[in-house]
């Protein structure tokens, strides 16, 4: 196979690696990238009271960006060493209201599609994924869980049945997303994600949606890094979506303001040395930039039939 994954790896190694690939199109390439999975979408349904639901999670977020931290708590994974060959990509889409999103894939990397929000009319969790989508009301079960490397779980729903219960937010990849509140207070936050200057300025990505709130209470505020904002039934005021490529959850819908948003699409985005050729089959929407000795490309579309070519 031509990909190599090195445990051990460090600036030092990912340096040698630069200077090995010396002669034009020709590998072995140190590799860096950030693959980033479609948001869950939020939870739909409206309940003969007014309950919110939850919001959905963010998509996986995997990288091995030196430096900087992958989802879910973890450090950098392996520098990732390529020789030339044809290589899977998919960029995963967000989910619809209530239905997870879907993988993104890059070589061997794939991370997971964000977990759907709860529905409060159906008693139906908040599902696992990259990140976990939020819980509905009088929802705390242990199924709403984060993908270990790639995300976190999502907030419980308020907790009982009372009208003026509030959905959980999605988890994101670097938090957490929190509790819904009885009483009016309000939906769950979504959890934020992460932070990358992978293409030469920081932009954080994969945050979870916020849950959908009771009456006049605060919505769930989608987490940073794209996620959606919960629905609110005073208004009433609608749920949002996740933002497109950035893998967010979308927001949760509640009681009149019912429809749970979509979760925003993913991307895959990695860097090659100047001197690798690589080109792309047709279905790919991508653009490329130069970030010091490196090309760094961005792909906000591609299909599970898609690929990439190094060399």
């Amino acid at each position: 196979m031509a990909v190599t994954s090195m445990a051990n790896s460090s600036i030092r190694d990912f340096t040698k690696y630069n200077r090995m690939s010396g002669t034009f199109g020709v590998g072995p390439f140190a590799c860096q990238y950030v693959v980033i999975a479609g948001g869950g979408g939020g939870g739909s349904g409206a309940s003969s009271a007014d309950h919110g639901n939850g919001g959905g999670g963010a998509g996986g977020y995997r990288s091995n960006v030196i430096g900087e931290p992958s989802g879910g708590g973890s450090s950098a994974e392996a520098i990732l060493i390529l020789h030339t060959g044809v290589f899977s990509l998919t960029v995963g889409a967000g989910g619809a209201a209530s239905n997870p999103g879907s993988n993104s894939v890059f070589f061997s990397i794939i991370s997971s599609g964000g977990g759907l929000g709860g529905n409060s009319l159906a008693g139906d969790p908040g599902g696992p994924g990259g990140s976990g989508g939020g819980h509905p009301r009088n929802t705390n079960t242990a199924g709403n869980t984060g993908t270990a490397g790639q995300g976190f779980k999502g907030g419980d729903g308020s907790p009982d049945f009372t009208s003026g219960s509030s959905g959980g937010g999605g988890g994101g990849a670097s938090v957490v997303g929190t509790n819904g509140v009885n009483g009016g207070t309000g939906g769950g936050n979504g959890g934020n994600g992460v932070a990358s200057s992978i293409t030469g300025s920081s932009v954080t990505r994969a945050g979870g949606g916020g849950g959908g709130a009771s009456g006049s209470s605060a919505l769930g505020s989608g987490g940073s890094g794209g996620g959606g904002n919960g629905a609110r039934t005073t208004g009433p005021t609608a749920s949002t979506v996740g933002t497109a490529n950035t893998g967010g959850g979308g927001g949760g819908g509640a009681f009149n303001a019912a429809s749970g948003a979509a979760g925003g699409s993913g991307v895959v985005i990695f860097s090659l040395p100047l001197q690798a050729i690589v080109t792309f089959s047709g279905g790919v929407t991508q653009t490329s930039a130069t970030v010091g000795s490196n090309a760094v490309y961005t792909v906000t579309a591609a299909g599970p039939s898609d690929t990439v070519t190094i060399g």
